[in-house]
């Protein structure tokens, strides 16, 4: 198993489902369910299941908000190093869901995030753990300038660096450090604004996001088709119909999770790809962002009962 170094979000997911269709400017009746989530965090409890040695780093406040994080890290046996804040509130996400689990709206509250210079980010302790792990994974919710600095020292390291898009406004943050990634994985949105193209398709997603800069990417459509591609290979796979969405929070954090975890594994694009829907789709038949019952045997059973992908 690999030792993985993740960086960036870990906070609280607050989710309100709701219990008929969503109406809006009106009062709807639901339930509210909180939990720790995050990209970079969802991500890591994902492959700690499956057996990797994950240490997590991610800026967090001295609050309640902040130990809930450390009990759910240490639930799924990661190293936590958080970089406390005594004196600021731990970030939170709020979304609001249909009955059927796809999202009506969400407020990010991630101010804490934004403060983080790459000099804070970037000590002696920090270039030790890249130096010592098997690949670094970070998402896009720290500033450009951090991202960056993450991007030099893993590429002086000579270790992969996996990244997050988290949202279109963010994945742009990448955009400096594009070169320097093994993956980033994105929905179609957030590829369209960091290509700065709206064109559809698979081939046209890979055409215009290695025009932006990037060797090899994993872009989501939701229910829709999955794209995978590095260098000139694409892959594409329109998953089968899910019978029951429980939650779709979590679901695109999996898709690189289990896409890793086979790349980890020395798979060929076609497994990884097959692997991280294969995630993804378990993950989105259950409450809350990650699988708690994740295990290696589940996610095998999930992957044989996959398709096979498509040229594209």
């Amino acid at each position: 198993m690999a030792r993985i170094l993740a960086i960036g979000g870990a906070h609280i997911d607050l989710t309100g489902r709701l219990d008929a269709p969503h109406r809006p400017g009106a009062s709807n009746p639901g339930r509210w369910v909180r939990e720790p989530g995050g990209g970079a965090f969802n991500a890591a409890r994902n492959l700690a299941r499956l057996g990797h040695h994950v240490t997590l780093v991610s800026p967090r406040g001295g609050d309640a908000a902040a130990a809930q994080v450390a009990e759910a890290a240490e639930g799924a046996g990661i190293e936590d190093c958080p970089l406390t804040f005594l004196d600021r509130a731990t970030p939170s996400y709020t979304a609001i869901l249909e009955p059927d689990g796809n999202l009506v709206t969400a407020l990010a509250d991630m101010k804490l995030y934004d403060i983080i210079p790459a000099r804070r980010l970037m000590t002696a302790r920090m270039r030790a753990r890249i130096a010592a792990s098997d690949l670094v994974l970070a998402d896009a919710n720290l500033p450009r300038d951090a991202l960056a600095a993450i991007a030099r020292e893993a590429t002086a390291s000579g270790l992969p660096l996996a990244a997050i898009a988290v949202s279109p406004a963010k994945v742009v943050r990448w955009k400096p450090s594009l070169s320097a990634l093994t993956l980033l994985a994105m929905n179609t949105a957030e590829a369209a604004a960091l290509a700065g193209s709206n064109e559809e398709g698979p081939a046209a997603w890979s055409h215009a996001l290695r025009a932006a800069g990037l060797a090899s990417g994993l872009v989501s459509a939701g229910a829709g088709q999955v794209l995978a591609y590095a260098g000139e290979t694409a892959l594409s796979l329109l998953p089968p119909p899910l019978g029951e969405v429980e939650d779709v929070t979590g679901a695109g954090d999996a898709l690189v999770s289990g896409y890793l975890d086979a790349w980890l594994g020395g798979k060929a694009i076609e497994a990884c790809l097959i692997s991280g829907i294969a995630l993804a789709r378990l993950t989105a038949a259950t409450a809350g962002p990650v699988r708690q019952d994740l295990t290696r045997e589940r996610l095998a059973q999930a992957i044989a009962a996959m398709p096979k992908p498509a040229n594209g």
